[in-house]
């Protein structure tokens, strides 16, 4: 499993956006030195090994998590909003929520490999993905994910946009599952 070096920089952003630079250093300096010299030097498009990653997230978690347990959602979202429509614009500001889904070019691909996010139902208003070919083995990946939908579906114009993360791997289930509603902008 592989993630861009682009998901550990927003990360990182995001700690110091929350905590400020002092708790950003202090989350590398609490990560071991190999971890810590293979994130810090990552470039935004080159590809990391995810485990990298999860211990970023683990630490992430270890500073943020006991005062807010959705600390991951958030910082799906502030991805997103931040280097997300920054770089892929394009992808992100669709018409309707249904269009972003459908496009033939995979916001999830352009971040993690391998698998995809697949749309296995949709109707107006309302659609389900179910991640494919990719086990993160993160409960804080599938949270980021869910925080990250929820705006991109915002972003595509839909208003009032949720996303539930309705099934998990990391719970037992034999995939991940999120359920997206919207009502039309």
């Amino acid at each position: 499993m592989y993630c861009k070096g682009s998901v550990v920089r927003s990360t990182l952003a995001f700690v110091r956006a929350e905590r400020g630079e002092a708790a950003a250093a202090q989350l590398l300096e609490s990560l071991p030195a190999q971890t810590r010299r293979r994130l810090t030097a990552a470039e935004p498009t080159e590809e990391l090994p995810l485990a990298f990653v999860r211990e970023l997230w683990q630490a992430v978690d270890a500073l943020l998590g006991a005062s807010d347990p959705r600390w991951s959602e958030r910082a799906g979202a502030f991805s997103i909003e931040s280097a997300g429509v920054q770089f892929y614009g394009g992808i992100l500001k669709k018409s309707n929520p249904t269009e972003f889904l459908t496009q033939s070019v995979s916001l999830f691909r352009l971040f993690y490999r391998p698998g995809d996010m697949e749309v296995v139902f949709a109707e107006p208003g309302a659609a389900v993905l179910r991640l494919v070919g990719f086990d993160a083995g993160s409960r804080l990946f599938c949270q980021r994910q869910t925080g990250g939908l929820r705006l991109a579906l915002a972003l595509a114009g839909g208003m009032a946009a949720n996303a539930r993360h309705v099934r998990c791997v990391a719970e037992g289930d034999a995939f991940c599952e999120w359920e997206l509603a919207w009502q039309a902008g």
